[in-house]
């Protein structure tokens, strides 16, 4: 009569693969129609919906369209100059400002263009595109972020339902051998204490009821608070807790994890730095046209020069640049090494972690809860047989019960680690988004 656990079956295919779309404008702009008014999710459709719907990341992927708009303009020279002016104008004397009566006296308008070379310019660009390149892996990060914490959430209230299910059964075993104990009192076929006990292990089970129905209802705002709606439940059930991200090569995890991608491209974006500094050791010139024009009894005249900057401290300005980069570009390659360090010891820690919480649910399973159900099973028969008490008899349903909830603990403990190992990287068809949006 008590209830038992079973192991969960495989979900479907959407909860173990990541929904596929081109690019991560598709991804933040498409509304999601078909869950706007769903109340039970899918783990998949918990994770689809809650990446389309982010307000971060659609603050994150604003952020990586403000930085491609400047990748167009660092290819671009400066605004000419366009120049005005009066040169040689008397001042004193009878010609004193007269514009035309004087031969120096000259009206000019000319222009101006400050001219960057092609290689500048080609350095500056790349340093935009890395730059985007950083932007984007902010992004990532932020999508990664955004199905952890979703797959987490989705996890808490599955199983905080499936407590729910085990409390309320053991609510109602209870109630029914009250109103048996009942009529076996107004009988005179059992005892005031007996019944007394029975009203003392329902109390018991309805507050731990109660307890656990709050717990739900946080559960649910938790969830709502990823997928931007009203959540009443979430269907279907866990997928097989295996993750392929402990066995990735380092190549592998450059582009799909977070923690690694935006450190690579860190290191690209001070390479690029460092570049754009090199370049800017050579001073940019400056051409000039001009037109003078004089009184009507002189010549017009035209004017042409060039600025050219003299660098006269180099080694305290430009190589100080240069130098500053390049330290930047070191401290980049360092951050990544321990970032490299970090990750693996942590992959290997939450692997670790999973095998052995998926070790302690099949031996609590196989040892625990059969142990358990047939305490249950004997005090009962005892108790029919007049050798047991009541007690005894709710003491191992209750010890049951305990079991059954440890073994959730577990379970759900499990979840959540194969959860933070899956979901914590960045879907494989978004990893090249730039490239595809582009």
């Amino acid at each position: 009569m008590f209830f038992n656990v079973k192991a969960s079956p495989a979900l479907d295919s959407h909860a173990r693969h990541p929904y596929r779309l081109g690019t991560f404008v598709v991804l933040i702009l498409i509304p999601a129609f078909g869950y706007a008014q769903s109340s039970a999710l899918t783990l998949g459709q918990a994770l689809q919906f809650a990446t389309q719907r982010s307000a971060s990341s659609q603050a994150a992927a604003a952020s990586v369209q403000a930085s491609r708009e400047m990748v167009a303009k660092a290819n671009q020279l400066p605004d000419p100059m366009l120049k005005f002016g009066v040169d040689n104008l008397p001042v004193t004397g009878p010609d004193r400002y007269s514009l035309t009566r004087d031969f120096m006296t000259q009206r000019r308008v000319g222009i101006e263009q400050q001219w960057i070379s092609a290689d500048k310019r080609t350095a500056r660009v790349e340093r935009g595109e890395r730059a985007v390149d950083a932007e984007e892996a902010n992004y990532l990060t932020n999508v990664a972020k955004v199905r952890e914490e979703t797959a987490v959430a989705w996890i808490n209230l599955f199983f905080a339902k499936r407590s729910l299910e085990l409390l309320k059964g053991l609510e109602n075993e209870t109630s029914q051998d009250l109103a048996t104990g009942q009529a076996a009192l107004r009988g005179a076929k059992a005892g005031a204490a007996d019944v007394l006990q029975t009203q003392l292990a329902l109390s018991q089970a309805q507050d731990r009821t109660r307890k656990e129905e709050q717990v739900l209802k946080s559960a649910r705002t938790a969830l709502a608070r990823w997928v931007a709606v009203p959540v009443e439940t979430v269907v279907g059930t866990l997928p097989p807790l295996t993750s392929h991200v402990p066995s990735l090569p380092v190549e592998e995890l450059e582009k799909y994890h977070p923690m690694l991608l935006s450190a690579r491209r860190a290191i690209t974006l001070a390479d690029a730095e460092t570049t754009v500094a090199t370049t800017e050791r050579r001073p940019d010139w400056s051409f000039e046209a001009g037109f003078a024009q004089r009184g009507s009894q002189y010549s017009n005249m035209v004017s042409v020069g060039v600025s050219i900057p003299i660098p006269v401290n180099r080694a305290q300005r430009q190589d100080r640049d240069i130098a500053e980069k390049s330290a930047l570009g070191t401290k980049a390659r360092m951050q990544y090494e321990d970032a490299l360090r970090e990750l693996q010891a942590e992959l290997q820690d939450q692997s670790v972690t999973l095998s052995s919480l998926q070790e302690r649910v099949s031996r609590l399973k196989k040892e625990l809860l059969p142990t358990a159900n047939q305490q249950v099973e004997l005090a009962m028969a005892a108790y029919r047989s007049g050798t047991g008490s009541l007690a005894a008899v709710f003491n191992a349903k209750r010890m049951a019960l305990d079991a059954q909830m440890q073994v959730l603990d577990v379970e759900k403990e499990a979840a959540t680690t194969w959860a933070k190992l899956e979901y914590h990287v960045i879907p494989h068809d978004h990893a090249g988004i730039r490239r595809i949006d582009q």
